[in-house]
């Protein structure tokens, strides 16, 4: 090669790559990668880690206790950094490395950004096989690592070392792309990565990334400021988009100028406060009535930043037939959904020129009158559920109450799959904006503590809201996921881990027995066990404590209070778990398209099906 060169490993050079890129958070600079999540195994041990190693101060390695969570981890610290931070995670091959695909789909769902490395099997396939390689007959170049294709953005395989020179920069230009964003994948073969190169001088010169903003098309913009004037009726559907394009400042102006009610999904929860004039509730299956019955009377419905899954359009029933659709959204694949007039480009710019466009123009007070009122009913109507009563067991929206009210305004709440996310989404009345982090695209169990770790990691330094992480989290989901309690401990990073024990897998169980299946196999009484006379019961407090969490279990709701200000006071990670009512849900959801039998012999499944039947003819026909 001409120029300077420096001769490295290609492990050695992909680090050093790694550890040279920067970026802007709050006008600091700041290193692209804050840190890499790593489990050492012979795949990633002796070249990746001595890579690693060499640069800790840099690029600081945490370690996790399963490659899941710690991947699941990054992820958190992604979505707290609203996508402008990124971390690694690196498996060794094999198990190491199929342990990171869920958490990779989780990212891709969400369209979040993780850097993935997992270790490989040898190029040149002189030892053949070797520990963990899965060897496909057919096809010798097939690994484990293909099954990353699915559930990733960008996806290589290094099979010389000169080919980093070209796929680092794609890899995270492709995480930086707000249209793109999403996980990126890199299989690194053992004997590769401990292969020398002489890499030019140049390739390792800083360089400071910045996430892009592409303006929209002016034929698209005036076309939307022409149909958002005939509407009487219109609503804003604020997705994830909003918060990570940094716009939701932006878009509660534009909503209060122009009159138009702003409803929320999941991602785009916590955009704005829950007594924002403008802000009229979560939408959907797990969304209030307010937003709701405003979405069934919106004649023009404008979606920003979000991919219209199930759970936000109410399987596409929660909207009139007649109404009209603006997609704004970087993605040209989710701004054409449901034939909407797509306006493609980046949220905050386009908010903007929509405002140009529509100048003093403005929807009937009326409109937003009803909207503000409908939202009063809801709130009113969380309240009655949130109140305490003298029932054995308190309900989720209890807990979810009483959490909220202890909490401090900059603290950010986390959780994930299980009964968790409607009560949540409904009853978690936010305090500062970005401090909402409920991760229903891809509804993974065990998301939440991992994440928790990952928020922690993210809370100091630009961009951070300094307070606490507080995780919510079902019985069920601790049971799958919850080792990074003990990361946390290990790491130093503290969160507050709130337990509902509910007895199983409740949320299912109201599916479950909804569509006139009898419980089974979902809610721990309902379990097949052998030898005893009930199932067992966990004594979530000393499992907590037993990895070094301080804990306690609250026997009420004003225990739960009390145990509350005492972990907000304690230095490390503290668990407070506390019995919960199985059966007790928040009012307002929408309509949900499942599989329900066609045929069986329980009537209560016929019934279920009729009504199943029922919802589908309320369908929006897409394309």
């Amino acid at each position: 090669m001409t120029g300077t060169v420096i001769r490295l490993t290609m492990a050695q050079a992909l680090v050093r790559w790694l550890t040279r890129q920067f970026t802007e958070i709050d006008g600091v600079r700041v290193p692209l990668f804050a840190g890499a999540f790593g489990i050492f195994g012979h795949g990633n041990v002796t070249c990746l880690s001595e890579a690693l190693e060499s640069v800790q101060d840099q690029l600081p390695t945490w370690r996790g206790q399963n490659e899941q969570s710690m991947a699941l981890a990054a992820i958190g610290f992604a979505k707290a950094k609203r996508r402008r931070q990124f971390m690694i995670a690196t498996s060794s091959i094999g198990p190491g490395a199929l342990n990171m695909v869920t958490a990779a789909g989780t990212a891709h769902a969400n369209r979040l950004p993780v850097l993935l490395l997992a270790g490989d099997t040898f190029v040149n396939r002189l030892p053949d096989p070797v520990l963990q390689q899965v060897e496909h007959f057919g096809d010798p170049t097939l690994t484990v690592n293909d099954a990353f294709k699915a559930v990733t953005r960008y996806w290589d395989r290094i099979t010389h070392p000169a080919q980093i020179l070209s796929s680092l920069p794609q890899a995270i230009a492709t995480m930086l792309d707000p249209a793109d964003c999403g996980p990126a994948f890199l299989a690194l073969p053992q004997d590769i990565q401990e292969v020398a190169f002489d890499y030019p001088e140049v390739f390792f010169d800083e360089r400071l990334w910045a996430v892009p903003r592409p303006r929209a098309d002016r034929e698209s913009l005036n076309k939307a400021v022409g149909l958002l004037k005939t509407a009487k009726k219109p609503i804003v559907i604020a997705g994830g988009g909003v918060r990570y394009a940094l716009a939701e400042t932006a878009l509660a102006d534009f909503a209060l100028r122009h009159g138009i009610p702003i409803v929320e999904t999941t991602a785009g929860k916590g955009g704005l406060t829950h007594y924002h004039p403008a802000h009229v509730g979560p939408i959907g299956i797990i969304g209030s009535t307010s937003a709701n019955t405003l979405a069934a009377e919106a004649d023009v419905i404008v979606a920003i930043g979000t991919r219209l899954q199930d759970f936000t359009t109410g399987s596409w029933t929660a909207f009139s037939p007649d109404a009209q659709f603006i997609g704004i959204n970087v993605a040209r694949f989710d701004a054409i959904k449901h034939r909407a007039l797509a306006v493609v480009g980046d949220a905050l710019e386009v908010i903007k020129d929509l405002a140009a466009g529509l100048g003093s123009w403005r929807v009937d007070p009326a409109h937003m009158n009803h909207a503000q009122a409908l939202f009063k009913q809801w709130d009113g109507l969380l309240d009655a559920h949130q109140a305490p009563t003298n029932a054995a067991l308190p309900t989720y929206a209890q807990v979810v109450h009483v959490v909220n009210a202890t909490t401090d305004e900059h603290d950010t709440l986390i959780s994930a799959a299980g009964g968790l996310p409607g009560e949540v989404a409904k009853g978690w009345r936010v305090k500062a904006p970005n401090s909402f982090d409920l991760e229903f695209g891809f509804s993974c169990m065990g998301y939440e503590i991992a994440a928790g770790w990952g928020h922690a990691m993210a809370n100091s330094g630009p961009g951070g809201l300094g307070g606490t992480p507080i995780v919510m989290v079902g019985d069920g989901t601790y049971m799958m996921m919850n080792s990074d309690i003990y990361s946390t401990v290990l790491s130093g990073h503290k969160m507050i881990v709130v337990v509902c024990d509910n007895g199983g897998f409740a949320v299912i169980n109201r599916l479950q027995q909804a569509k006139g299946v009898p419980g089974f196999n979902n809610l721990l009484v309902d379990c097949r066990v052998q030898n005893r006379a009930e199932p067992l019961h966990v004594d979530f407090a000393k499992h907590a404590e037993a990895m070094g969490a301080a804990a306690r279990h609250c026997a009420s709701l004003a225990d739960l209070e009390a145990g509350l200000v005492w972990a907000k006071s304690n230095d490390r990670t503290t668990v407070l778990t506390i019995a919960s009512d199985a059966h007790a849900w928040v009012p307002g959801d929408a309509d949900w398209d499942v599989g329900v039998p066609e045929v069986s012999t329980r009537p209560a499944v016929r019934s279920a099906r009729h009504l199943q039947e029922q919802i589908r003819a309320k369908q929006r026909v897409g394309v």
